[in-house]
């Protein structure tokens, strides 16, 4: 399970480091994709998997499910960690996330993600104004 916060900064070559309790967890690569809110989601080979399974079953008459999925497919590459545990983010995903030097990476139980500093800073500060009302709209979980 992955959870946490860490900033690192993109290098002069564009790579990331992803946080070593992250990689322990990951294996050797891992898989990054468009996320939701202008972030990057990073999953481990086998959650990868089971979202591939997931959207393999959405009806491919839906005009919503085709934008989807070829958006998401489009954006995700396959990337090995270097010895220095760096990744190599496409042009496209680092465009998407607003990617310039800052970058915040965050652990989201089954997947990481990878957002610009300052995106980061305004979700987190809407969010932690909003605490209280967003668990008191979700009405399937008890904590």
């Amino acid at each position: 399970m992955f959870m946490g916060e860490y900033h690192h900064n993109l290098d002069s070559k564009g790579r990331l480091i992803i946080p070593a309790k992250f990689r322990d967890e990951i294996g050797d690569k891992m898989v990054f994709t468009r996320g939701m809110e202008g972030c990057i989601f990073g999953y481990p080979i086998e959650e990868w998997q089971k979202i591939e399974a997931k959207l393999a079953k959405l009806p491919l008459t839906k005009r919503s499910a085709r934008k989807f999925t070829r958006l998401f497919y489009s954006g995700a590459m396959e990337s090995e960690f270097d010895k220095q545990g760096r990744v190599n983010l496409t042009m496209t995903l680092k465009k998407h996330a607003a990617l310039i030097k800052e970058c915040v990476i965050v652990g989201v139980s089954d997947r990481i993600e990878i957002w610009s500093a300052e995106r980061w800073n305004d979700f987190s500060e809407d969010a932690n104004e909003n605490y209280d009302d967003i668990a008191e709209d979700l009405d399937d979980i008890e904590l």
